[in-house]
């Protein structure tokens, strides 16, 4: 794998069918191994193209059971399903990411008070640190925009129980450099490593599991595999998860966004599209190869939705929509939903909506009902 990925959906679907026919039989025992660079991957690598729905979980999931059946796509499916668990728990914990937000700009503004802190975040956001694999992730991170899943682990446990850095900083440089960032899976897991999400269990690193799951490449000493976990006065409350709307009968002006771009199989339903148009939400601060990726992603789907719909598609401006009703798919919290114009008709997919309500609490109860979800 060697990013960036080529983001259109035809890429997505050669990446799935490379997987499927190659890594994918013994993913469920490589998974947690982390090669290196320019090594095969031992996941799947898709996420970026499902961060923004230019493949949908459901289609990759379901190929990955049609290829391995649903005994060998297990652990595989439970790994998509993951996916769709932060973004519906932070859906009915939408204070996780305000709480986040606050705790990003206080602890910016501590680092314009505290030159050691702001040493330390330098040297660990640069991979100059002195810690064996934690800066060549650092590195691998800002250079490539990507990091094997195992290694995101690592790096968030070291980035706050060894450097004692406050998470919501790694939480940031995520964001902004990883090609598959998304504000729920980034989020909660780094809340998750810091024994936040679920309380009193964080995840800590270890050197052992490190050595190896790096195959011995990497043997970082001097890291506290003892630290407390993280506490919070306050944890997110939970709310009701919101309607979705449903389309009008007439003509629409289909909005879409970088959360859902997979227009073509929309729950429409009869409503005719006269229009479309394309907004353009990064993360904030994202780096120039995320958000040239966003900007590829959204003009692949601006012109598949002209060909399918067969009207006019472009980035949206002034009046774009005229006097018809905007339709977009549902924007989950974050930078896309804060961007969306006031009046819009947000739809939801039948996955999402089956899904989220289980996903107000731990995984467990979302993963106990994935054979009937997939049988759905």
């Amino acid at each position: 794998m060697s990013p960036p990925f080529p983001m259109t959906r035809a890429a997505g679907l050669e990446a799935l069918a490379a997987f499927l026919a190659g890594p994918g039989a013994a993913y469920a025992a490589a998974r947690n191994t982390d090669r290196g660079p320019g090594a095969t991957p031992t996941t799947s690598a898709l996420s970026p193209y499902l961060r923004r729905r230019l493949l949908t979980e459901d289609e990759v999931a379901r190929a990955a059971q049609r290829a391995f059946g649903p005994a060998g796509a297990t652990a595989f499916v439970s790994e998509v399903f993951w996916r769709t668990y932060f973004k519906g728990h932070l859906e009915t914990h939408p204070g996780a990411w305000t709480a986040y937000r606050d705790g990003l700009a206080a602890a910016r503004a501590r680092l314009s008070a505290e030159p050691g802190l702001r040493r330390t975040y330098e040297q660990a956001a640069a991979g100059r640190t002195g810690l064996d694999g934690f800066d060549a992730w650092a590195s691998q991170l800002t250079q490539e925009g990507w990091l094997h899943n195992h290694a995101r682990m690592w790096f968030a446990s070291i980035w706050i129980f060894t450097l004692r850095l406050p998470w919501e900083l790694g939480a940031d440089l995520f964001l902004r450099h990883l090609l598959d960032g998304d504000p729920a899976s980034n989020t909660l897991s780094w809340r998750w490593v810091a024994g936040l999400h679920t309380r009193g269990k964080p995840y800590r690193a270890r050197r052992d599991n490190i050595r190896h799951y790096t195959d011995g490449r990497h043997d970082p000493a001097g890291l506290d595999e003892t630290a407390a976990p993280l506490e919070e006065a306050m944890p997110p409350r939970e709310v009701p998860l919101a309607p979705a709307d449903s389309p009008p009968d007439g003509a629409v002006a289909l909005l879409l966004h970088l959360d859902d771009l997979h227009p073509e199989s929309l729950p429409l339903g009869p409503a005719g599209v006269a229009r479309i148009g394309g907004l353009l939400a990064h993360a904030e601060g994202a780096v120039d190869q995320v958000r040239a990726a966003d900007s590829a992603a959204l003009a692949d789907a601006l012109a598949r939705a002209e060909a399918h719909f067969g009207c006019p598609a472009a980035p949206v401006d002034d009046g774009w929509a005229g006097a018809l009703p905007v339709v977009t798919p549902w924007a989950p919290v974050g930078p896309s939903a804060e961007a969306l114009p006031p009046g819009c008709l947000r739809v939801r997919r039948s996955w999402d909506s089956r899904a989220w309500p289980l996903a107000t609490r731990g995984f467990f109860r979302l993963r106990s009902a994935i054979p009937d979800l997939m049988g759905a």
